[in-house]
C-alpha cells in the first residue's frame, strides 16, 4: 500500500521553484520566436496549475471529488472483470498472480466503449465545454483551441482533432502545434483504468489513490500543454476567437450503434497495445543482454554499477543509461536526490518507448522496493502520464494528416518538437505537484 506523503517544506518549494525555472528556460531557448512569447499567458497557465494542485493536495471538497471519481473508476474496472472472469473462467482469478494480459488490458475495451457511449449522450461534450470556458477566461486562446485541449482530457490524441476538424485546415501554425502538443501530454480516458491496473494491482486503496492522481494529471496537463506550446511556438498570426461548435457529423444512430463502435475501437487499441508492448520489451531485453551479459560482464563495467549503486542497478543495462543522462535533469525538478536515476530512467523509457512500458517498469520497481521515497513515486505518477514517445509521432502525424491534408507539412515538421513539448508538459506537471507535496 502507497501511502500519501504531503506537508510544506522550504527546500522542496525552492527546488520546485528551479524546475519551474528550468522547464520554462528549456521552453524560451527551443521557442520558434522568443520576441513573440505571451508571458501574461504562461503566468495564466502556470497559475491555473497550481491552484489546482494546491487544491487537490489540501482542500479536503476537491480531494474528496477526485478519490469520489478515482473510486467510480476502480469500480468501472470492476465491472470489467465480471466480464473476464466469463469468458475466461478459473484463468482470471488473480489468485496466482496479476497478469496484464488478463486483468489491465481488457479494461481498455469496456472504457472505450463507455467513453463511446457518453459521447453519444452528449456528456462528454458538455464537460469538455465547461473546461474550455475555464481555460479561456484564464488564457488566451482560441475557441477551437480551447474545446480541443479539454478534449485531450478525455480523448486521446487522434479523436480529440475531431472535435474541430473543420477548423484544423484554416488554423495558423501556434494552433496547430498546440493541439499537437496537448494531444502528445495527455492520455485518454479509455487508456486511465489500464493504468491503474497496472500500477495498484488488486489493492483497492492504492487503486483509489493511483486513480486520483491520474485523474489529476490529466487535467493539470490542459493549461500546461498550452503554457508550453505557445511557448515553443507563440501566436505570431491573427487567431481566429470564436467557440468551435462540437462536431456532429458521422454520429451513431443509437446507443448500441456507439457501444458497438466504442467496443470495436478498443479492441484495436488492446491488440495495439499488447503488440507494442510485447515489441518493446522484448527489444529492451535484447539491448540488456548485450550491454549486460556481453559488454558489462566481460569489462568488469557491472560489478563497478552494483557498487557504485549499492545493488539499485544490477549492471550495464538500458534502464541504467537512460537514469544516467536524465539524472541531473530529475534533481532540478525537485525529484528526491536518492531516486533521481530511477525516476529519469522511467522518463527515459517512455520518451524512448512508451509509457506503457515505463509504467510495467514503474510497477515492478515500486512492489521490489526500489523507490526510497514515495514522493518520487507521486511524481513518477505524473511524469508518465502522457503520449509524448517516438512511435506516436507516427500515430498523430496519420491521424491529423488525414482530418488536414492541407496541413500535412505542417503537421510532419512539427512532430519531434510536439513530442519533446508533451514531454515537458508531464513534467511540468510533476514539478508542480513534487514543490507542494513536501
Amino acid at each position: 500500500m502507497i501511502e500519501e506523503q504531503v506537508g510544506f517544506g522550504w527546500i522542496s518549494l525552492l527546488r520546485g521553484l528551479l524546475g519551474l525555472i528550468v522547464i520554462l528556460a528549456v521552453c524560451y531557448l527551443l521557442s520558434y520566436d522568443r520576441k513573440r512569447i505571451d508571458w501574461k499567458l504562461v503566468g495564466g497557465g502556470l497559475f491555473l496549475q497550481i491552484v489546482f494542485a494546491l487544491a487537490v493536495l489540501y482542500v479536503p471538497f476537491i480531494g474528496g471529488l477526485l478519490e469520489g471519481l478515482g473510486k467510480v473508476f476502480v469500480k468501472l474496472m470492476d465491472f470489467t472483470q465480471e466480464g473476464i472472469h466469463f469468458l475466461m473462467g478459473p484463468y482470471a482469478t488473480q489468485a496466482n498472480g496479476f497478469s496484464f494480459l488478463i486483468h489491465s488490458l481488457p479494461i481498455v475495451i469496456f472504457f472505450s466503449a463507455l467513453v463511446s457511449m457518453f459521447y453519444h449522450w452528449g456528456i462528454i461534450q458538455r464537460i469538455v465545454g465547461l473546461f474550455s470556458w475555464v481555460l479561456r477566461k484564464f488564457m488566451p486562446i482560441s475557441g477551437a483551441e480551447g474545446l480541443v485541449v479539454s478534449g485531450n482530457i478525455f480523448m486521446g490524441m487522434t479523436e480529440s482533432p475531431v472535435l474541430i476538424k473543420n477548423y484544423l485546415p484554416g488554423m495558423n501554425k501556434s494552433e496547430i502545434f498546440l493541439v499537437m502538443v496537448s494531444g502528445m501530454g495527455t492520455i485518454a480516458g479509455s487508456v486511465m483504468g489500464t493504468y491503474i491496473g497496472m500500477l495498484a494491482g488488486a489493492d483497492p486503496m492504492s487503486r483509489v489513490l493511483f486513480a486520483k492522481h491520474l485523474l489529476s494529471a490529466s487535467v493539470m496537463a490542459a493549461p500546461g500543454a498550452i503554457v508550453v506550446a505557445k511557448m515553443l511556438c507563440p501566436q505570431t498570426e491573427k487567431a481566429t476567437d470564436r467557440l468551435s461548435p462540437v462536431e456532429k457529423e458521422n454520429k451513431q444512430a443509437t446507443v448500441l450503434d456507439a457501444i458497438s463502435s466504442g467496443t470495436v475501437t478498443g479492441v484495436k487499441l488492446m491488440t495495439n497495445i499488447a503488440a507494442m508492448l510485447l515489441v518493446f520489451i522484448s527489444l529492451v531485453a535484447l539491448a540488456n543482454y548485450i550491454m549486460d551479459d556481453v559488454i558489462g560482464k566481460y569489462t568488469g563495467l557491472n560489478d563497478w554499477i552494483v557498487e557504485v549503486t549499492h545493488g539499485k542497478s544490477e549492471g550495464l543495462t538500458f534502464q541504467f543509461i537512460v537514469g544516467i543522462v536524465l539524472a541531473p535533469f530529475m534533481w532540478l525538478i525537485g525529484v528526491p536526490t536518492a531516486d533521481i536515476t530511477t525516476v529519469g530512467s522511467l522518463l527515459g523509457q517512455k520518451t524512448i518507448l512508451n509509457e506503457f512500458v515505463a509504467y510495467a517498469q514503474m510497477q515492478e520497481w515500486k512492489d521490489a522496493g526500489v523507490f526510497v521515497y514515495q514522493k518520487s513515486i507521486l511524481m513518477s505518477t505524473y511524469i508518465l502520464c502522457g503520449f509524448a514517445n517516438i512511435s506516436s509521432i507516427g500515430i498523430l502525424l496519420g491521424g491529423m494528416g488525414v482530418l488536414a491534408p492541407e496541413k500535412r507539412g505542417l503537421i510532419t515538421r512539427f512532430g519531434l518538437p510536439a513530442m519533446v513539448g508533451g514531454a515537458l508538459v508531464s513534467v511540468l506537471s510533476a514539478t508542480i505537484i513534487g514543490m507542494i507535496l513536501g
